[in-house]
């Protein structure tokens, strides 16, 4: 098993930017001497001194002593020149995002450094493979992604292009580990694993903003509340930034030759040529401003009483949504009868079973925790039967929020997405399915790993889900990865993927 890099070797950092500030100062509090590089030699300054206040200001929180503080600080050198970095043991990339400077800097250090030295790049979205195609030696360069804000963010993607050696892999993991942070593998494929599993998040929430589910604050309230998830996809994209959200949606789909599981939503592309680009701008799918109020999530009327209602269903969470109700649902024929969604529409739900009073609700993290619940009604649903659905949950302590009846809801269509994603990355040699689901939570604070929690809704019921997403929009945006149905076929009846 290889070896975290020794504490004794030096750090050299390129590029002084927030991500290269981060990894320097990373690198620094755990015992390494690093140095730091920058074109303009005053971002280097400005990067040091800004590193000094962070410090600085983890001393005040008592998270971190004022001797040892200082240590840290004197740690980390300003390089002058590239030269500065020829006895380094780790140098880490963290320049602009393009292709051909890279190349350029990599070539630069491959004559500067010693033939022991690992080049890790801190790219996002670029090749690994393609990074290093033109070094003498390719099989030193690997892929160290760190996450922004980089001393908070605790992953780290390990990425391995076609030459990597394995070794360098291993000792950059097992040093990111030292470093504190949760390390994952991944091999060099477009959007590695958190940029490229993540893109239902955004991408279903478009979908459904498109076909007029609801409002963007009813969308991401129920996304928090009900799946919780820390943002809300719309409010996400807005912090992120729609022109940088959007270009890296393009990148993926340009990358997969147009597969359309990550096509950009025209809505997005919209937003961007408006200039509506979100908190930056004053303006995305949300308004900012000291004077301006956000919008509310839709809320259902008060029911008077604990109305007469059915639920339906066996599944693990329906399950564990009865255990709440159980002093407030009353199994009474010819009323409302309500299930977890299965990607059905309500309606085609109702006209399937032939029950005209079909209400669905939408996945749920915790039912027994969850403040919210998202429910969506049959055309043929009557008035008296929804609101008997409405004052059960009401009675059960739940504030209730109505979606339009689209397939799949907005929580289940979103996670069975996400779990399909990366059953694909995993069936294809990205990742294990241990990594993708740590990325997916340290790198993007996801509630749990979207493996762990298709393992929990049951894989036959996310494969239903997906199925009759599939049927209903006639896309290949919605197949089945073959993963899952491998594990279903070797156990129909109790499949999982961690064991």
């Amino acid at each position: 098993m290889a070896q975290a890099l020794d504490k004794h070797s030096v750090v050299a950092v390129i590029g002084s930017g927030a991500m290269g500030a981060g990894i320097a100062q990373v690198a620094a509090v755990a015992g390494h001497t690093v140095r730091l590089y920058d074109t303009r030699p005053e971002a280097v300054e400005r990067a040091i001194a800004g590193i000094a206040k962070a410090l600085a200001r983890l001393v005040e929180k008592g998270r971190m002593g004022a001797a040892e503080a200082d240590l840290v600080r004197e740690r980390i050198h300003a390089m002058r020149t590239l030269d500065d970095a020829k006895d380094a043991g780790l140098v880490v990339e963290a320049v602009v995002e393009d292709l051909d400077v890279k190349r350029a800097l990599f070539a630069d250090l491959e004559g500067i450094v010693g033939p022991e030295c690992i080049l890790a790049t801190n790219t996002s979205s670029i090749s690994v493979t393609a990074i290093g195609a033109r070094l003498q030696r390719p099989e030193r360069l690997v892929g160290m992604h760190f996450f922004n804000p980089v001393p908070l963010m605790a992953l780290v993607e390990v990425i391995a292009g076609v030459a990597t050696d394995k070794t360098v892999a291993d000792t950059v993991y097992a040093t990111a580990a030292a470093w504190g942070k949760n390390p994952v593998h991944a091999t060099s494929t477009p959007g590695f694993i958190v940029n490229r599993v993540a893109r239902p998040y955004y991408a279903e929430a478009l979908r459904l903003l498109l076909e007029r589910t609801a409002d963007p604050a009813t969308i991401d309230a129920v996304m928090r509340d009900c799946g919780g998830f820390r943002m809300g996809p719309f409010e996400l994209m807005d912090l992120i930034g729609h022109d940088v959200n959007y270009s890296v949606t393009q990148s993926v789909f340009n990358a997969y030759y147009g597969d359309p599981r990550f096509a950009p939503s025209v809505v997005q592309q919209e937003l961007v040529n408006a200039g509506f680009l979100g908190r930056k701008t004053g303006r995305g799918f949300y308004r900012y401003g000291d004077d301006v109020a956000m919008p509310q999530a839709q809320v259902e009327a008060q029911q008077q009483g604990a109305a007469q209602a059915t639920l339906g269903g066996a599944d693990p969470v329906t399950a564990a949504l009865k255990a709440r109700l159980q002093d407030a649902s009353t199994e009474t024929e010819g009323v409302a009868t309500i299930f977890l969604t299965d990607g059905r529409s309500a309606t085609q739900r109702a006209a399937d079973d032939g029950r005209p009073d079909t209400i669905l609700f939408d996945l749920l993290l915790d039912p027994a925790k969850a403040t919210r619940i998202a429910l969506a009604r049959a055309d043929q649903c009557s008035d008296a039967a929804w609101n008997a659905a409405v004052g059960l949950f009401q009675h059960a302590g739940f504030t209730v929020t109505r979606l339009d009846d689209v397939p799949g809801m907005a929580v289940m269509r979103t996670v069975a997405m996400l779990a399909n994603e990366a059953l694909d990355a995993v069936n294809q040699g990205v990742c294990s399915a241990q990594a993708v689901d740590v990325a997916m939570q340290k790198g993007v604070n996801y509630p749990r790993g979207p493996l762990a929690w298709a393992d929990s809704i049951g894989l036959h019921h996310v494969l239903t889900v997906l199925a009759n997403l599939g049927a209903a929009y006639g896309e290949d945006r919605y197949r089945v990865s073959p993963l899952l149905r491998r594990k279903l076929a070797a156990n129909p009846d109790g499949a999982r993927i961690h064991a």
